[in-house]
Order: C-alpha cells, then structure tokens, then sequence
C-alpha cells in the first residue's frame, strides 16, 4: 500500500512587520511592497476602466468590481468570503497600489513602461524606498521589539500524526470500524495509503482540518488510533509523538533580529509615506451590487 511522507508546513511570517495604529492589518497587508507582490497582480487584472477612474485626477473611486474582485481573491485564497475588516484590509491593498500608480506617472516614472501597470507601481515605491532613512538602535530597544514578536522567534509545539485513509466507503462506522482493527493490530496501510505527518504545528493543523479537530487529536493518547471528525469527513488519526515548545533565545538570533528590525522600521516609513501621498486624493467607494439590489428591493 502507498505509504507517504508530508513535510511540515513552514508557518508564513513577514520580514516586513509594519504595526500601525490606524488599522490592526494581518502583517502580509501592511507594507506596501508585499501589496505589490502578493495580492497586487491578481487585483491588476481588474479593467482599469472599470475600476473607477475620474474624470477629476484626484478623485479615486473604489467600485463594486474592485470589492467583488477582491472577494474573489481571498475566497479563492482562504476558501471563506471575507469579514467586514478583511475587505476593508484588501481594499486598502488596492487604493495603496492605487496612490502609488498615479503618484508613478505624475512623476513620469512610467517612461518606457507606459502600458505595464505594475512596473509603474513598483518604480515609485523605489523612489519612495530611496528616501527611508533608519533610526539608531540600541541593544535596549532591539531587545524591546525582540520581546513584542517574540512569536515570531520561538519554535512552537509540534505534533507528529499518522492518518490511516480508507479507500471506498469513508462512513463513520466504517471508520470506527477501521479504527478498532488498527487498534487490534491490523497494519495502518492494510485498506488504503498510510500518510505521515511530521512537527506540525497547533496553526497549521488548525488550518488543514478545523478547531474541533486539531483540539480532538492534540488531547489524543500517544500512539491510539482515534476516529476524529474533520469538516471534509471522518479520519482515522494516530497521535505518535509531541515536541515542546523551545523559547527563542535573543543573543543567537540578534543578527536575525537586527534584520528583522530594520526591515519592520523601513516597512512602517514606507507604509507611512504611502498614506500621506494618498491625503492628496478624495476616495469613493461604491455601494456593492448586493447592497444596490438589497436598497432596490426594500
């Protein structure tokens, strides 16, 4: 029986961490560079037209297409439609890209590359980048921001599973059924493939199978199939081992650290000078179409 091993999954951290007061933005929606790279391209390929352009060049029309495209682009991402504060976080995505575009070609930055959008954006996040200028920083202040992210530092607890899959019927009685075999001593590749998962963390399992689930196999007995229910069906899961938590340890990721730092401080100006060249727009948004048939029919 097909027997295979699944790699753990490398939790997503941001090298560019920009806290803000004004938004509490996931850390991939805060900086203006990773706007550009992660969601920018997709939220491009909105027509131009459509998306709002004013006769008044200092007026930006956030439409219902670029709300409808965005909501497209995080289902597709994250298998949900976003929140209310998840929207408002993609629509400042768009409006920043937005702002550095214009700002782009008011300084001529398209020269050569007047068709090519994105190229435009990013030369004028360079001319922006060109005037960030670091603070000092003391041992007291690096140990400070070690402190306040340090989640990001320390390598959390990690759980190895094993997952018995059933080929044909996946009920859950012939999974409990299959369970109670394994449990006896019936190899786990004996009806279908065994998969193998090694130092996964609480996130990531939360992430692949649910909550409900991931609180189920963490409180499992070592080394006992299980029958757990997951939103996609029943699994037969074996908990094999646990890996404590190890807390970081600054003096050894200090150059990391300074890295880190100095990239968080760059992001926060960068983000900063986006948000005062976008104070020389006035910004509309459209009501959604949803919204309009909902007002219609009221």
């Amino acid at each position: 029986m097909p027997l295979s091993v699944t790699t753990p999954a490398v939790p997503q951290t941001s090298t560019a961490l920009s806290p803000t007061k004004r938004f509490n933005f996931p850390g991939w929606m805060r900086e203006p560079l990773f706007h550009f790279v992660v969601l920018g391209f997709l939220l491009f390929a909105v027509d131009q037209f459509i998306v709002g352009r004013a006769d008044d060049p200092r007026t930006i029309i956030v439409s219902a297409d670029i709300d409808n495209e965005a909501k497209q682009i995080f289902k597709a991402a994250r298998g949900h439609e976003p929140n209310p504060d998840e929207l408002e976080s993609l629509r400042r995505v768009w409006l920043d890209n937005e702002v550095l575009y214009r700002e782009g070609l008011a300084q001529q930055v398209d020269k050569g590359d007047s068709a090519i959008r994105e190229r435009v954006i990013f030369k004028q996040l360079s001319v922006i980048d060109a005037n960030v200028k670091l603070p000092n920083v003391s041992d007291k202040i690096l140990r400070d921001w070690f402190e306040a992210n340090r989640v990001k530092y320390d390598v959390p607890v990690r759980y190895d599973f094993q997952e018995a899959v059933l080929s044909g019927d996946t009920s859950e009685a012939a999974v409990r059924a299959f369970v109670a075999a394994l449990n006896a001593g019936t190899p786990g590749d004996a009806k279908a493939g065994l998969r193998i998962f090694k130092g996964r963390p609480h996130s990531n399992l939360v992430q692949s199978y649910g909550a409900d689930f991931t609180k189920a196999l963490e409180a499992s007995p070592i080394g006992e199939w299980r029958v757990l229910k997951a939103s996609d069906g029943w699994h037969a899961m074996q908990l094999v081992s646990i890996a404590a938590a190890q807390p970081a340890d600054y003096a050894a990721l200090r150059g990391a650290v300074m890295q880190d730092w100095r990239d968080a401080m760059a992001a926060e100006q960068r983000s900063a000078a986006v948000r005062a060249l976008a104070k020389k727009y006035k910004v509309k948004y459209e009501e959604s179409r949803a919204v309009k048939a909902e007002s219609a029919e009221q």
